[in-house]
């Protein structure tokens, strides 16, 4: 039995959890996230818990048990807290603002670079070198952070570039002078 997938769910107060055949729905006071299971895996409701079992034991049924377990779990917590990524700007002259809803990049290029949010997406700047993205969806929250980190990825050599807030950059050592000259 997979030691995440027999977890059960606790469904906290002012969360509704509604199934119907393989379809999910979780509204909360955040918002609603729907997700469809496979069909080895089943999901029942039990008073105040959600319990997933799957209905064979084979490789793939296994590997999905725990998954569907944490993917309901993340909606659970994403309907109720939410999530969010904070990203830093490290670089002379690299600064975001928002225009709109809109997050606009300065990064070292000629031009700026403007990336708009996802639907359920939304975006904050504190002190023009920190981005906060903050959503419901813990998947989409995750991307729109990774694609923004992609437009100037930190470099090692004086750690430039857009990073996680607790990302660790690992630094290395630039050209070395000869000792003999």
């Amino acid at each position: 039995m997979s030691r995440i997938g027999k977890k059960p769910i606790t469904i906290p107060a002012g969360v509704e959890y509604i199934t119907n055949g393989r379809d999910i729905t979780v509204t909360g006071p955040k918002g609603e996230l729907q997700f469809r299971h496979h069909q080895n895996v089943t999901t029942t409701k039990e008073g105040e818990t959600i319990i997933v079992k799957r209905l064979s034991n084979d490789k793939l049924s296994r590997a999905l048990h725990g998954l569907t377990r944490n993917l309901i779990a993340n909606m659970i917590i994403g309907v109720t807290t939410g999530y969010q990524k904070q990203l830093e700007l490290k670089g002379v002259g690299y600064r975001a603002n928002l225009e709109g809803d809109k997050l606009v990049l300065n990064v070292g290029f000629t031009h700026s670079v403007t990336i708009e949010p996802q639907m359920g997406i939304d975006f904050k700047v504190e002190k023009n070198t920190l981005v906060t993205v903050s959503g419901i969806d813990k998947q989409k929250v995750g991307q729109v952070s990774a694609d923004i980190r992609k437009v100037r990825p930190p470099e090692p050599y004086k750690g430039k570039g857009i990073k996680y807030i607790d990302e660790i950059v690992r630094r290395k050592a630039g050209k070395a002078t000869k000792a003999g000259k």
